[in-house]
């Protein structure tokens, strides 16, 4: 039972490992969290011309989520905006 339990969380542990992260993927995607505000972001993944525009509509329904999350709570006007060099 104990390395069943063990198992388990190894490959918990694995999975969470190589999932992407928004940043990341923003990287990947030249995108600057900072450069909009919450609004604007918003807006962009509302509108699939400008996800399109921005190569966000080729990621996984998951992949899009994360990204959102990234992007607006490190936006221009949110509390913890991203910073350059950082």
């Amino acid at each position: 039972m104990k390395k069943a339990i063990s198992g388990f969380l190894l490959l918990v542990l694995a999975i969470s490992a190589y999932a992407a992260n928004g940043k990341d993927i923003s990287k990947s995607l030249k995108l600057d969290a900072s450069s909009k505000a919450i609004k604007q972001w918003e807006r962009i993944f509302s509108t699939p011309e400008k996800m399109a525009a921005l190569g966000i509509d080729k990621l996984s329904a998951a992949d899009k989520a994360v990204l959102q999350k990234y992007l607006t709570s490190h936006a221009a006007d949110s509390d913890h905006p991203e910073a350059a060099g950082l």
